[in-house]
């Protein structure tokens, strides 16, 4: 059996990890899950998989947690809860599905003692690449993509000694694709929630219709394939079908297609390097017959722009980006700001940091992380 550790099992990507590993259920066994507050909702996956730990962030749900669960598991809290969940002897595979930066330091615990790592959660290596890919190696670890784009790079690239030439991200376009900033002005946030392809969490929704999701993935791509900024193109495909495609120094291009549906690129990090059948649904030529590429509009769209700004700068300026990015899309679904406000506050948040140590670590990250939520929180109408 192979055993599962699941970082965030309430959000959107950790459920459908769940719903694959129910399938899964012969060869695979959930051993760890995490959450950050929605106690009935671990109660009820506890019941279901019966792992060894169950962890929430505050002590007072996990206390709550504990006297529900007391016969099936052990249930702890905190960073600290976080991080024994990733790092158990008995893990084989660690799923990290966090929000945020708070999955940071849980990855790191799992790559010192050996863990491979199916990573989920963009904010690690967005903000701390350049920590984490070096320590993956030290450690022989793995790291294995689960966002779709990635995974599909992943999969185009396996059994090549040589790197691509260039890789092309596809993006949907997003809820509000082919509009102009005027007719977004007003944009409400249901209207900004409803992807047209993707079933998605609230922020990952957010960052899609404002094409942050795709910079943000451009950041990750990086990192994960050791790849200049230059060789990474993002492509809007509405269709959603070509995951995404890898371009060779002889022109040769490689794409990984399949139905918009997460949990297929869940399963291959699950069970990499082994592909196992499943019952999704599968992806039809004939109803999908054709598949549509355009350059992204970064003028009415100025999220992917800022990302490569970020990239390009490097240093701490991604964590800028992407904590901006988390307090201007909390803003926004709190209703403080208007949809155009989540890029503008990005940028005002990137020139105004004045990098003046480059020189990475967590603390300075965290640091880099805390001044630009408190920067952006400034500018919310109200602060």
């Amino acid at each position: 059996m192979k055993k599962i550790s699941i970082l965030g099992s309430t959000g959107s990507i950790g459920r459908q990890s769940l719903e694959v590993l129910e399938n899964l259920s012969n060869t695979h066994q959930v051993v760890a899950l995490t959450a950050f507050s929605n106690i009935d909702l671990l109660e009820e996956q506890v019941r279901k998989f019966r792992p060894n730990l169950a962890v929430l962030w505050d002590e007072n749900d996990a206390l709550e947690l504990e006297k529900r669960v007391c016969n099936i598991c052990k249930v702890d809290f905190g960073i600290n809860g976080m991080k024994y969940a990733a790092a158990l002897s008995e893990v084989d595979l660690v799923l990290n599905s966090v929000v945020g930066n708070a999955g940071l330091l849980p990855t790191i615990a799992a790559l010192e003692v050996g863990k491979p790592i199916a990573i989920a959660n963009k904010e690690v290596l967005v903000t701390a690449g350049e920590i984490i890919m070096p320590l993956a190696r030290s450690k022989n670890v793995e790291i294995l993509p689960v966002d779709s784009e990635h995974s599909a790079i992943f999969q185009c690239l396996s059994g090549h000694v040589q790197l691509p030439d260039k890789i092309y991200l596809t993006a949907s376009g997003g809820p509000f694709r082919g509009k102009t900033k005027p007719e977004m002005v007003d944009i409400a946030v249901e209207q900004a929630l409803s992807h047209p392809n993707w079933s998605m969490g609230q922020k990952i929704s957010i960052d899609s219709a404002t094409m942050m999701n795709k910079g943000l993935e451009v950041i990750e791509a990086r990192w994960l394939f050791n790849l200049a900024p230059k060789q990474i193109h993002v492509l809007v495909h509405p269709q959603s079908i070509v995951h995404s495609m890898v371009e060779f120094v002889d022109g040769q291009v490689l794409a990984q297609l399949g139905a918009p549906d997460m949990r297929l690129a869940i399963q291959h990090a699950i069970t990499y390097p082994n592909r196992l059948p499943n019952p999704f649904k599968r992806l039809n030529f004939v109803e999908h017959n054709t598949l549509t590429f355009n350059q992204p509009d970064t003028e009415n769209f100025p999220c992917l722009a800022l990302a490569y700004r970020a990239l390009e700068a490097g240093g701490h300026y991604p964590t800028v980006l992407n904590a901006a990015n988390e307090a201007a899309v909390d803003a926004f679904l709190n209703r403080k700001i208007g949809f155009l406000d989540i890029p503008a506050i990005i940028d005002r948040a990137l020139s105004a940091y004045n990098d003046e140590n480059k020189q990475l670590s967590i603390e300075s990250i965290l640091m880099a992380e805390s001044w630009a939520k408190t920067f952006a929180a400034r500018h919310f109408k109200g602060a």
